[in-house]
């Protein structure tokens, strides 16, 4: 590939996994990450692997520019993630999910952009009508948080709209778990991890509760997957269907049952 493909929020949780793939793919890859939460070390590392770093906000129109000069690919990443961060904020997660989004995809039409993958989760299914019926990419969406409405709301956007040319997929992630650059203990697995190992009492409530899991290095390889998918393939049917065939190609459609603790 002759362009550039750019992650957004690349040095992120999933964002460094993803960039690490794709480099090892062969893409030039640049990445676009504000750093919210101190990763010096991991862009620092990043380039060294030969991807390029840019420093900024997706919310600041000229780092978007930017980072989408001479283009091909957007991994979009970047997002204030969850409903508690979500709800701490709402002001400022809808300037970053919705409208720094919105703001990306217009850039991006306008770029020449020639493909799109969006973070979603799986989240915007909600409270679900039947539980124990395995659902897909077809199914209602009933998103009960913030976070999720505002999933929810780009997803429609990306997928019935008109991008001249640009193909949009939207890969609703499972909960996800596992070691990565960035790590994150806020997620169910990691925690629990965490706590077993510092020899913790685990609490575990709603012990017949269960929910989808991912591991970071799926959800990365899911992202290359989407990327490599044929042009012409239905991309109203594309929605999910990358993460979850890593989901199953790991899991055989195991059903992992833990605490749930809250919504996602």
């Amino acid at each position: 590939m002759s362009g550039v493909t750019v992650i957004t929020g690349g040095a992120g949780y999933i964002g460094a996994a993803t960039t690490e793939e794709l480099l090892k793919s062969g893409r030039k890859v640049r990445v676009l990450d504000v750093l919210l939460h101190g990763q010096d070390h991991i862009a620092e590392s990043l380039e060294q692997q030969g991807a390029e770093i840019i420093r900024g906000d997706i919310r600041d129109g000229e780092a978007r520019r930017s980072a989408l000069e001479g283009a091909e690919e957007l991994v979009h990443l970047a997002a204030i993630v969850g409903d508690p961060a979500c709800a701490l904020d709402p002001k400022e997660s809808n300037e970053v999910n919705v409208e720094g989004s919105q703001a990306l995809v217009a850039d991006a039409k306008a770029a020449g952009i020639k493909r799109l993958v969006f973070a979603s989760t799986c989240s915007n299914y909600g409270r679900m009508a039947d539980p124990t019926v395995p659902i897909t990419e077809e199914g209602e969406l009933r998103p009960v948080s913030l976070y999720a409405e505002q999933k929810v709301g780009i997803e429609k956007a990306m997928l019935h709209g008109d991008f001249n040319g640009m193909k949009p997929t939207c890969l609703r992630f499972a909960t996800v778990y596992g070691v990565a650059p960035r790590m994150r203990f806020d997620l169910t697995v990691n925690e629990f991890t965490r706590d077993l190992w510092a020899d913790k009492e685990l609490e575990v409530f709603g012990e017949q509760f269960w929910r989808p899991y991912v591991h970071v290095r799926d959800a990365a390889r899911a992202v290359r997957t989407a990327l490599d998918a044929p042009q012409d393939v239905d991309r109203d049917h594309r929605h999910a269907e990358a993460a979850q065939h890593h989901d199953r190609q790991r899991h055989d459609d195991h059903r992992v049952r833990v605490a749930q603790r809250g919504s996602y």
